[in-house]
């Protein structure tokens, strides 16, 4: 779904398909049917989704063209649009739990394994087949490059060398297929990027054209000391916001990530052009979907974020 911020600028609301792991793609074809069905409840043309893609099946379809058109089929059949892929889980069990901080998964290879650069890659060659035509660019969430406990000198120096390839890649992809990728570390509680002053000193000689940060807002709320700030530490360092992902749940008045999303979506803003609502359920309804969703278009709305093919409400 296509917001307008009063700045002009567009921001890509999706919703993510919760991180059960599906082996094989007629078994993640299946699970669009929820999301179709939630797009004819909200009354609207196209709804964003945002994949997780198992490392198997992402790379099956790496190198399958005629599977990724078959996706990019059904997709299109449920006016679904997809222009983020979620790379943070690895393991075929999943490591996310749906609304709250992802834990650690010991499967999961941290950024000091080509295992995951070549993951990752996977999925940005995935994602600008499944782009529509007039997208420019997408964008891939990932960990925070690795766990805290264990990371010395020598991680620092693997992680560095591995996150140039990355961007190597990206880059050849982008001259390849003349739209790009951009990849987001999300901090998270544990990982080498946690606090805002962690993850400016982790990722301050990436390719910032290409890599950045993804930010879980309920984290932020969670555990940063004053998320406004925080954010715009990252910021005011050079760092990307590429992707915001958020759990809104609805029926409360307090939520402390309201004030992250006022500092991303507010009159400055926006910071970032994806904005994925995270699942609070692991295999959610179309009635319960739709309402998180209605839930969260009520919230942007009182930042000025209104539907692409409709004016900015006053403000």
């Amino acid at each position: 779904m296509r917001l307008r911020h009063p700045s002009g600028r567009i921001v890509h609301l999706s919703c993510e398909i919760a991180p059960r792991p599906e082996s094989n793609l007629p078994g993640l074809v299946g699970r669009l049917d929820t999301y179709g069905a939630v797009r004819g409840r909200l009354g609207v043309d196209r709804l964003g989704v945002n994949l997780w893609l198992p490392p198997a099946l992402a790379a099956a379809l790496a190198v399958e063209s005629r599977a990724r058109t078959r996706l990019r089929a059904e997709l299109d059949a449920r006016r679904l649009e997809v222009v983020t892929l979620s790379g943070a889980p690895f393991a075929e069990g999943g490591g996310e739990q749906p609304a709250v901080t992802q834990p650690f998964n010991e499967a999961d290879p941290a950024w000091t394994e080509p295992a995951r650069r070549e993951y990752t890659l996977d999925l940005a060659r995935i994602l600008l087949d499944l782009l529509d035509a007039d997208a420019v660019r997408g964008a891939v969430s990932t960990i925070g490059l690795g766990q805290r406990a264990g990371w010395a000198e020598a991680s620092e120096k693997a992680s560095t060398g591995i996150l140039r390839r990355l961007s190597a890649g990206l880059a050849d992809l982008a001259w390849q297929n003349g739209r790009a990728v951009r990849v987001g570390f999300q901090p998270g509680a544990g990982y080498v990027l946690d606090t805002p002053e962690q993850t400016v000193a982790a990722l301050s000689r990436i390719d910032k054209e290409r890599l950045g940060v993804c930010l879980d807002l309920g984290h932020v709320a969670r555990t940063w000391a004053d998320p406004a700030a925080g954010i715009e530490s990252l910021t005011d360092a050079g760092l990307s916001i590429i992707e915001v992902r958020l759990a809104a749940v609805p029926g409360g008045t307090t939520e402390p990530w309201r004030t992250a999303l006022r500092q991303v979506f507010g009159a400055a803003g926006p910071l970032t052009e994806y904005l994925t609502l995270l699942s609070r359920y692991p295999d959610p309804t179309p009635e319960q979907m739709a309402a998180d969703v209605a839930y969260l278009l009520a919230e942007l709305a009182a930042l000025g974020l209104a539907p692409e093919n409709e004016p900015c409400p006053a403000r």
